[in-house]
């Protein structure tokens, strides 16, 4: 084993030699072998090692060995002196090896050095970004979970911190190949990364990219197979999947699958679906992607079908008046539950999937059904009156901080959904005009959830008219809003309450 002042004697061999450096392998043999010694010549031979690789080709394969070597030392100095390194051995034929090293090397818990191997890994992207993602993807295909597990998440944060010249148009085409074989088998999280990874690739941006995007997220979804709603895995799997798929959407890329899928598979199930995140309103968590798909739904083959689906399901939701008894009291002990955010919400599909048959209400509904749908319609109307009146009574006055305490944040968002409700049922009540009314005098909101919907600020003006190729994004109650309303006491505040 060399000593340091051997080490730094052939050091000196070496760079004295200049343009003849190739001439001494030996010198160079014997800085290879200090990775053998000690902690200081070792330390020297971490910066020595790829100091002069370039020169000695016949020992490529020895070099990165032995820097491999150090990379893995106990000792964390000289590990992260060798993985500082490990960049200028990226040359040629070798760069794959060196990305596919440094990506297993993103598993360790030591913070600078994980630090130091991402932007190692960030040096060769920029030198051969294929043959850089050759060794990420290898990873990903066949490491263990931990590298996997950090090489994706690498993927999906450091991409966009690349320039034009480096992501190219063939880099992402090989991006989506390889993501391709990935997506054959991967966890819900994982999915949600690759769908951020894939989004963010300028050659997936256009319409043709967007459509490409969805019919990879309906694979994921296995929109072919009969949808089990006892099954969580299979309700989580849907509705991971139809997250990112809501996003891609617009008048150019339809939801149409989706929104089929959702009315002929997960609808009639509503009330049997269960799911493994706790504390989550399923059935309203499907109504609310239900509703944002709507929107942009196109042609549909069983179209009178699936709207009276829509409608029967309506109707669940929309209770009858309660009997009234000789004394004009409520027969039944119990006030029906107006759900407010579920009717909100299928009331709005409802409204989207019917402008497409306008004659839906009125010539494929005989009148005693119809009749009903009026009754509970103007029942729920009179319900949803007192309740705006009491939000309205209990927000008065209140501004600044008073608007902040979590009760009266909710209080605000109910508001805003009773609201938008009321305009919905107007509409509705004069059944000619509902599927021709224009969606642009709702008050559903173009912005989508990253507008702080608790706000007590007034909602800032809309434009003259809409932007080009403006998406009409409907915004989903953040919460469930119910309200035991009384058909005879329609006066009631909330003082006292």
């Amino acid at each position: 084993m060399p000593t340091v002042e051997e080490l730094y004697r052939n050091y000196g061999i070496l760079a004295d030699a200049t343009e003849q450096v190739g001439q001494h392998k030996d010198a160079y043999q014997v800085i290879l072998d200090g990775v053998k010694g000690g902690t200081k010549e070792k330390r020297l031979a971490a910066q020595f090692i790829p100091k002069f690789f370039k020169h000695f080709p016949e020992l490529a394969d020895s070099a990165i060995n032995a820097q491999l070597d150090l990379c893995e030392d106990e000792d964390v100095s000289i590990r992260r002196q060798a993985i500082k390194e490990l960049p200028q051995f990226a040359t040629g034929e070798n760069l794959p090896r060196v990305a596919d090293i440094l990506t297993q090397l993103l598993q360790t818990d030591d913070s600078a050095e994980f630090n130091l191997v991402n932007n190692a890994l960030l040096s060769i992207f920029k030198m051969d970004a294929k043959g850089t993602l050759g060794g990420l993807f290898s990873q990903i295909l066949q490491g263990e979970d931990i590298v996997r597990e950090r090489a994706i998440k690498f993927l999906s944060t450091k991409l966009k911190t690349l320039p034009d010249e480096v992501l190219t148009k063939e880099v992402e085409e090989l991006i989506l190949t390889e993501s391709k074989k990935v997506l054959e088998d991967v966890t819900g999280e994982e999915f949600v990364l690759f769908m951020k990874i894939l989004s963010g690739l300028k050659s997936l941006q256009t319409v043709s990219g967007r459509q490409q995007l969805v019919e990879l997220v309906a694979e994921q979804a296995d929109l072919e197979q009969t949808f089990n709603p006892s099954d969580p895995d299979c309700v989580d799997r849907l509705l991971q999947c139809t997250r990112q798929a809501v996003p891609l959407f617009s008048k150019n890329v339809h939801s149409t699958r989706f929104v089929t899928y959702f009315c002929e598979q997960v609808l009639p199930n509503l009330s049997s679906l269960t799911t493994p995140v706790e504390g989550l309103d399923i059935q309203l968590e499907v109504l609310k992607l239900l509703a944002e798909m709507s929107s942009f739904c196109g042609d549909m083959e069983k179209l009178e079908t699936n709207l009276r689906k829509l409608f029967d399901k309506l109707l669940e939701y929309m209770p009858l008046p309660p009997e009234e008894a000789e004394n004009g009291e409520n027969a039944g002990n119990e006030e029906p539950k107006l759900q407010f955010s579920y009717v909100e919400c299928l009331l709005y599909s409802f409204h989207q999937l019917g402008r497409k048959l306008p004659d839906f209400l009125t010539a494929k509904l005989n009148a005693e059904k119809l009749k009903d749908f009026k009754i509970r319609l103007q029942y729920f109307a009179r319900g949803l009156q007192v309740y705006i009146r009491q939000l309205r009574l209990a927000l008065q006055g209140k501004t600044g901080e008073a608007l902040k305490t979590d009760e009266n944040k909710i209080k605000v968002v109910a508001l805003k959904i009773t609201n938008n409700i009321n305009v919905l049922i107007k509409v509705t009540s004069d059944i000619k005009e509902f599927f021709f009314h224009c969606c642009s005098s709702y008050h559903y909101r173009q912005k989508r959830a990253s507008e702080d919907t608790t706000s007590g600020s007034p909602p800032k003006k809309s434009s003259a008219g809409p932007k080009r190729d403006a998406r009409q994004i409907y915004n989903p109650p953040s919460g469930k809003y119910s309200s035991n309303l009384s058909n005879f006491n329609y006066e009631r505040s909330l003082q006292g309450k």
